[in-house]
């Protein structure tokens, strides 16, 4: 069975306290890991603040991203290792591991090594009061220490997000991957040590939250930023522990994401997308629909049409030919998820498909896997309709009219994604206006330029990531003025 360590100053670092890592698709252990302390999480941030004041701290830009385009080629060489351990951490069928958790993780560090040479230093040309000219021009400093807590859903992907930019703005990273999908996260310290990223720059903590690695790193006045994503809670703990000292936080949080289908919209373009919004990765994404809102002429079939492609489902094992969802990440999120499929039909909802554990008469029977979940019939005020549930799960509500649909889908406190589904342009950017949401597609679900920024509004985050505005968050900007 595979040992996984921390990572620090370019050692592997055990401790005596360990956990095992499980297959979910089995629940089987793949490998025992060492929970980092409260010495361990010390010394990799003492690491990382040696490696700032080292050659890392003094290497030019060009360079910095000389290695981040080393970083991405090396993590395309090595993409059958990451695809494994993302398959049997998280239980994604291992096509979507292959192109979205691990593709797009590459191509991040390249992005950030473009976007930072072309967006770190800026000038500009002055009238002065007097008639003549000044020049004035910004320089980027990295923050220091930051932290890079990523979470279980699409561990690689969201860890590169945060990693990526970080440095390329220069800054040292301790990375705190969940609990329950710790792997990438170390061949990731593979890859930085193979390609010459310096000692210290990138180290790994190994562990939980409360009273674990989490709670450590956050607490640490080492740390000079934090960039995490996970749950709502979560995010407000790690804010008013950064409250001490005034580090900044990014908080990409939880989600109750809205989609809404007008009796216009093409059906036969919209189911497929509703299949991956709503089931793909087993719902465990952050941006996933568990509120349908369809307009009353087209609601009986959408409803029904919805239900035999649930039912069409294949489920299963990552590598098995044709899967198109996976398990749920642990035994206790599923039953979190099968609690709120329970609660949902002791509220009075319809419980139209789903919510059963599928049975394979194998080895599967051992992991957490769910079918996909349609429930109807709820009101608004309902636990199901109003709090993140993670799972293969989508409540879908009739409206009659515009100004209706609007009320429902915002009255939330999340905001996070919506997605708008109709033939008629004006009225789909009428109503994305009105979204109160970071992310709104129309006609499309997922479909994302990296370079674009994301938000969370409400309790879906705190800041702004992808694109440049993560260059900005991840360095302190100051502007020379010269009269000349």
């Amino acid at each position: 069975m595979q040992e996984v360590a921390n990572f620090i100053q370019g050692q592997w670092v055990k401790t005596g306290a360990t956990f095992d890592n499980i297959n979910p698709a089995n629940g089987k252990p793949v490998a025992v890991v060492h929970e980092a302390n409260a010495e361990t999480v010390h010394a990799a941030v003492s690491a990382a603040q040696a490696a700032m004041q080292g050659p890392w701290g003094k290497m030019p830009l060009a360079k910095r991203c000389q290695l981040l385009y080393k970083i991405a080629d090396e993590i395309e060489r090595r993409m059958d290792d990451f695809v494994a351990l993302e398959c049997e951490d998280v239980g994604v069928p291992e096509p979507v591991a292959r192109a979205v958790f691990i593709g797009r993780a590459a191509h991040l560090f390249r992005l950030y090594a473009d976007q930072a040479k072309e967006h770190m230093e800026r000038s500009y040309s002055v009238d002065t009061p007097d008639g003549g000219k000044a020049l004035a021009y910004t320089f980027h400093r990295p923050k220091g220490v930051v932290a890079a807590i990523a979470p279980w859903n699409v561990p690689m992907l969201l860890l590169a997000f945060k990693v990526a930019p970080a440095l390329a703005a220069g800054n040292a990273v301790v990375a705190k991957p969940s609990e329950v999908t710790p792997r990438s996260a170390t061949l990731l310290a593979e890859v930085m040590q193979s390609v010459g990223v310096p000692d210290g720059v990138y180290n790994v903590v190994q562990g939980f939250g409360r009273d674990s690695a989490g709670e450590y790193l956050t607490q640490h006045q080492g740390v000079m930023a934090y960039s995490f994503t996970g749950e709502s809670t979560t995010g407000a703990a790690i804010m008013r522990a950064a409250a001490t000292g005034l580090r900044d936080v990014s908080l990409e949080l939880g989600g109750k994401n809205p989609a809404i289908i007008f009796a216009d919209a093409n059906l036969d373009a919209v189911l497929p997308g509703s299949q991956m919004s709503c089931f793909s990765n087993t719902g465990q994404i952050c941006f996933a629909t568990e509120r349908t809102y369809v307009e009353r002429a087209l609601y009986d079939e959408y409803v029904e049409r919805l239900t035999a492609v649930a039912q069409s489902v294949k489920i299963g094992a990552p590598f098995e030919a044709g899967v198109q969802m996976g398990p749920l990440v642990s035994q206790a999120h599923r039953e979190k998820v099968s609690a709120a499929i329970e609660r949902a039909v002791k509220d009075g909802g319809e419980l139209v498909y789903g919510g059963g554990i599928p049975e394979f008469g194998d080895e599967r029977d051992q992991g957490f896997f769910i079918q996909p979940t349609i429930v109807t019939g709820l009101p608004e005020t309902a636990d199901f309709v109003q709090h993140e549930i993670f799972g293969p799960v989508t409540h879908i509500q009739p409206f009659d009219d515009e100004d209706e649909v609007i009320a429902l889908a915002t009255n939330t406190a999340y905001g996070l994604a919506s997605t708008i589904w109709t033939q008629n342009i004006s009225c789909g950017h009428r109503v994305a206006a009105q979204m109160q949401s970071g992310l709104i597609w129309l006609n499309c679900w997922q479909l994302r330029d990296l370079r674009a920024p994301f938000s969370g509004h409400g309790l879906s985050g705190v800041g702004t990531q992808g694109g440049t505005e993560s260059l900005e968050f991840f360095s302190d900007v100051s502007t020379v003025t010269l009269k000349l």
